[in-house]
């Protein structure tokens, strides 16, 4: 699964990423080969969006998320809005877990149409 979070481009968000990484790497269920992450700012979206699976939106860039949508739902990528208290936490497994969730989720409801 190729995870892209999306950001105001700080540091933070690298942080959160590595924990997420380091989830996968000690889970006994995920395989690390399965699954790739990279965070970009916000205003980067359009030109590197192709290929992900899953778009992560950093708490503090909600108020651009009106253009994110429009760039995530033409192309059918699902998308979530990472807590803001998990977020300052660095909890990489919670945020791994709404990846897992969103992305699932997304699969089920294009089965369904």
């Amino acid at each position: 699964m190729k995870i892209l979070l999306c950001c105001a481009g700080g540091f933070s968000t690298n942080m959160l990423m590595q924990n997420m990484r380091k989830v996968v790497q000690q889970s006994a269920k995920l395989n690390d080969a399965d699954f790739d992450f990279t965070a970009i700012p916000a205003d980067s979206i359009e030109s590197q969006i192709d290929g992900w699976d899953i778009v992560l939106v950093g708490p503090q860039i909600t108020h651009k998320i009106d253009f994110i949508k429009s760039i995530l739902e033409p192309r059918d990528i699902p998308y979530a809005v990472i807590d803001k208290d998990v977020y300052g936490q660095m909890d990489g497994a919670t945020v791994m877990k709404l990846a897992l969730v969103t992305h699932k989720k997304h699969q089920l409801a294009k089965q369904a149409i």
